[in-house]
Formats: C-alpha cells, structure tokens, sequence
C-alpha cells in the first residue's frame, strides 16, 4: 500500500516534469517573439536558454531517463551490426539492378503479349 502511494507520487512528480518542460517551450518561443524591439541577441537568447532549461527538465524526468536509456541502447545494438563490405554492398546493388531490370522486361513482355491477345486476336481490334 505505501509503494501505491510512492509511484502515485513518482507519476505526479514526472508529469508535473514533464508540464513544466512543455511549459518552458511555449513561454520560450513567446518569449522569443515578445522580445522582438530588444533585438535578435535577446531573442535567440530567451529562446535558446529557454530551450535549454526545458531539455534539463525534460531529463530529469522518467520519460527523460527511459529517453537516454533507449538512445543508449539502440547505439549499443547499431555497434553490433556487422555492415557490409563496399564490394559485397557493390554485389547486392548491382543484384537488385540486374533483378529490376529482369522483372521490367518480363513485365513488358507479359503485357504487350496479353496486348495482342486480346485487341488483336480476340477482338480483332488492328491499331
């Protein structure tokens, strides 16, 4: 019963994060055109450090964490891949080539055949 109320308060905590953090956007990007007569230094730099405070808020929160966690993650994965040499990448493109092209001429051929099949045998159409 007391790690109910625990994560009630951990849910609260991290959504009231993650509202601040939304928050700190919006008033960011207000900031930034309200702030337009003082010049552009002052705008980017409302904008910038309001950005800035809200990707801190944003991290500090669960969704933040499992963020990092997922980006650590998908690198440690991509540095596992064993990618492809340039002459087996080379191979495999020209594969795909040559079977396109294949395909393009079988496909041409099917349809001028059923072309003349049908307008011209069967319907007796003569272009």
């Amino acid at each position: 019963m007391a790690s109910a109320n625990i994560e009630t308060v951990n849910h609260t905590a991290d959504l009231v994060k993650t509202s601040v953090s939304a928050l700190l956007v919006v008033l960011s990007v207000v900031a930034f055109y309200y702030l337009s007569d003082l010049g552009g230094l002052a705008q980017w730099a409302s904008l910038l450090s309001g950005l800035v405070m809200a990707i801190v808020v944003f991290f500090t929160s669960i969704h933040g964490k499992q963020l990092i966690a997922f980006a650590k993650d998908a690198t440690r994965e991509v540095q596992k891949v064993v990618w492809p040499t340039r002459k087996e990448a080379t191979q495999m493109t020209l594969y795909v080539f040559a079977f396109v092209a294949i395909m393009a001429t079988f496909l041409w051929f099917t349809d001028k055949t059923l072309e003349w099949l049908i307008y011209d045998l069967i319907l007796g159409w003569k272009k």
